[in-house]
């Protein structure tokens, strides 16, 4: 029997303190009124808000595009400014004066001789004639702040390895071993026999290694057109002096051979090499002295260890699109020169 002083009143059901501990186990099923939370959204204005609410929450609208809800957003925050930003690309840059790559008037043999000495036409420079720049001078004063920058930190680099008299005569080496390759190529090509039905010519111990690197190149030349010949574009004033003209796996090119200490297997580590070319091609076939036209380009890379050369074909396609290049590249010259020019007569 229980006290009545160790007696409850729960709901009108009367239960002993001493089994109150029951009662707390019991809220499942008894319960009890709390004061209700608030919810988050509660101060939302329902009315400025309620067609996306609607939008959002309803299963019968379809789930929105991107634009729809662009449109919706921009109806409750305003439209968005955009700002425009740093990494964007510049407007692709065209020639203000286009000249074409080829001489449409000219009369080209379509057929050119299998055989024959190749041309050789030496530069002469006319002293009654203001002075024409070659291709290789425009393309060094036109670099890029870029291209300048690198090139100034590698000669600094350079000097300080080397030091003043050191780097000079490192670079006259260069100059030294490019001509005598070059002279041993022009024995090689102007020989008229294949380079598999003879021996490799007898050439100074520097270059031995670089005709090595690329004998397996020669092997696909053959038709040569053209060793070390000025070409030279009366309409756009320039001359230039290519390497070669021949057929390389039977397709016609200006090639242009490079020495390299370090590997370029790709293109693009050749820097502005397609744009001489397509430079020396745009004028041969607009210099009156070759009766053909070309419109394919290469450019060969030899070793001085004798490691296999890099051969980089340049298609009629990629020789329109350095052309283009190259025509951007002379007029920035020329607006130099008038620039300079200016600045001098002012100073007289």
């Amino acid at each position: 029997m229980f006290s009545l002083k160790r007696v409850l009143s729960v709901g009108g059901i009367v239960v002993p303190q001493s089994t109150a501990h029951c009662v707390r186990n019991l809220s499942a099923c008894f319960r009890l009124r709390s004061p209700k939370k608030l919810s988050p959204y509660s101060s939302v204005d329902g009315e400025r808000y309620s067609s996306l609410v609607k939008s959002v929450m309803s299963f019968r609208v379809s789930a929105q595009t991107p634009e729809t809800l662009q449109d919706e957003d921009e109806n409750v925050y305003g439209p968005v400014v955009k700002a425009h930003s740093s990494t964007s690309r510049p407007e692709r840059r065209v020639p203000q004066t286009p000249h074409p790559f080829f001489d449409t008037e000219a009369t080209v043999d379509t057929e050119e001789p299998e055989s024959g000495t190749p041309a050789r036409i030496l530069l002469k420079r006319n002293q009654s004639k203001p002075y024409v720049p070659s291709v290789t001078r425009i393309l060094q004063q036109t670099l890029s702040p870029e291209q300048t920058f690198y090139l100034e930190r590698w000669k600094k680099r350079m000097i300080a390895e080397l030091g003043e008299d050191g780097f000079k005569e490192y670079s006259q080496n260069l100059f030294r071993q490019g001509k005598a390759f070059h002279s041993a190529l022009e024995d090689i090509l102007t020989s008229g026999a294949k380079w598999e039905d003879k021996k490799p010519p007898a050439c100074p111990p520097e270059v031995q290694g670089y005709i090595e690197s690329v004998s397996h190149i020669l092997e696909d030349v053959s038709a040569v057109r053209a060793i070390e010949s000025t070409v030279q574009h009366d309409t756009l004033n320039y001359v230039g002096i290519v390497d070669c003209v021949a057929r390389y796996r039977g397709v016609l090119c200006v090639i242009d051979w490079k020495t390299s200490d370090k590997p370029k297997p790709f293109l693009s580590n050749t820097y502005d090499n397609p744009i001489q070319v397509a430079a020396y091609a745009g004028a041969l076939n607009n210099d009156g002295n070759y009766k053909y036209q070309v419109e394919n380009g290469l450019i060969v890379v030899a070793y001085k260890d004798g490691t296999p050369g890099h051969a980089h074909q340049l298609s009629s396609e990629m020789m329109l699109g350095y052309w283009q290049t190259w025509l951007l590249r002379l007029e920035d010259f020329t607006q130099r020169s008038s620039r300079a020019s200016g600045d001098f007569s002012q100073k007289v």
